[in-house]
């Protein structure tokens, strides 16, 4: 039986974790046309989560202005229920949609292409948990095609690690071009979506080197960083070119910039690329045009990914190709915690969030 309310967050407004609201009066939502309603077992946490609360997008003529994820053309109503890693059951469907589909355990894609199959622009993406409502519920409702059958046997909270994290390091480096061979610096490594690039890297054949902060090291190398290197070296250049013994890096995948982000440039290769989807260290950087224009480098800004990068990842997952880093578990009610914990930055990986109604099946054996 499918119940009328739910447990579920709700994001209230901008500001502090205090317009997170954890309401136990939700509406379930019914599946349209075209969509399925998921029990949700567990959903992933991810940075866009804390950017958006907090309204700490800028805008292009006013960095501090509060904006969403949207920059003028925000799609954002409150209250909303964020949440993007969705992992769970499909438990009933909307018109056109094959009841054989109920049952099915699925991961969402959490993109809106807002274009049709085929064409892989993202100039109109939006994304669940921004312009509907996501995960961090007991329900939720998508479109069909966004929710995709898995089964494989890792668990449901490790499943709930991979998507928006894994995507948007795909993204970053298909549109970067890493090939084999080519040597990959990531910043911000031991997050989520540092720690994908540094798995997906290797799936294609390059060699990723990481930039992280103490204690972190010896688990990055442990999921396939070649060597690491700390945040705070006082010369980053020097570090790094110590680090690969010379060797040139053909690629920089950045989650950091900040202080570091014409450092970053000066240590790419001439004809070298620069990939970012994110700015933890400092979104408004100083950038010496000759450097880039003089070693003839590529600059490419990254969110999100492709429905031919996801259907790459959903394959990987399957394959076993690539293999979750999930930190810990948190319950639904505890999402104060869950994001206090998240915005620490002091673990490894990813953070996960379980209904408190699935916790000792789903969520218990990761806390």
């Amino acid at each position: 039986m499918i119940p009328e309310t739910m447990r579920a967050i709700q994001l209230t407004g901008h500001g502090g974790l205090d317009k997170l609201v954890y309401r136990q009066d939700v509406p379930v939502p019914q599946p349209a046309a075209g969509e399925v309603l998921i029990r949700v077992s567990a959903c992933g946490m991810n940075n866009t989560d804390v950017w958006v609360r907090e309204g700490a997008y800028g805008s292009e003529t006013d960095p501090g202005a509060v904006s969403t994820w949207r920059r003028g053309r925000s799609t954002l109503e409150f209250p909303r229920i964020q949440g993007t890693d969705t992992v769970g059951e499909i438990v009933a469907v909307g018109d056109g949609v094959p009841e054989h589909r109920i049952g099915e355990r699925v991961i969402v894609d959490f993109s809106l292409y807002n274009r049709p199959e085929g064409d892989d622009s993202l100039a109109d993406i939006d994304y669940i948990g921004h312009g509907r409502d996501g995960g961090y519920a007991e329900y939720t409702a998508v479109p069909a095609e966004n929710a995709y059958h898995v089964t494989s046997d890792i668990s449901d909270a490790e499943l709930a690690t991979f998507c928006c994290a894994y995507l948007t390091a795909e993204q970053m480096l298909e549109r970067s071009r890493l090939s084999a061979g080519e040597r990959v610096l990531v910043t911000g490594a031991s997050g989520g979506v540092g720690s994908a690039i540094i798995q997906l890297a290797r799936v294609r054949g390059a060699i990723p080197y990481a930039v992280t902060s103490k204690g972190k090291e010896q688990a990055l190398k442990d999921i396939g960083a070649e060597d690491v290197i700390l945040r705070d070296e006082p010369d980053l250049v020097s570090a790094v070119e110590r680090m690969v013994d010379g060797q040139p890096i053909d690629v920089v995948a950045d989650l950091v910039a900040g202080s570091m982000f014409n450092d970053l440039l000066r240590i790419l290769k001439p004809e070298g690329r620069y990939s970012t989807a994110g700015a933890i260290g400092g979104a408004v950087v100083e950038l010496d045009l000759r450097t880039m224009y003089l070693k003839q480098l590529e600059l490419h800004g990254s969110s999100q990914g492709t429905r031919t990068s996801f259907r790459r990842l959903v394959d990987y997952i399957q394959e076993g190709r690539i293999k979750p880093l999930l930190d810990r578990t948190f319950k639904l009610s505890d999402f104060h915690r869950a994001q206090e914990t998240f915005m620490s930055k002091t673990y490894i990986g990813k953070l996960v969030v379980v209904p408190d109604s699935q916790w000792e099946e789903k969520g218990a054996p990761h806390a």
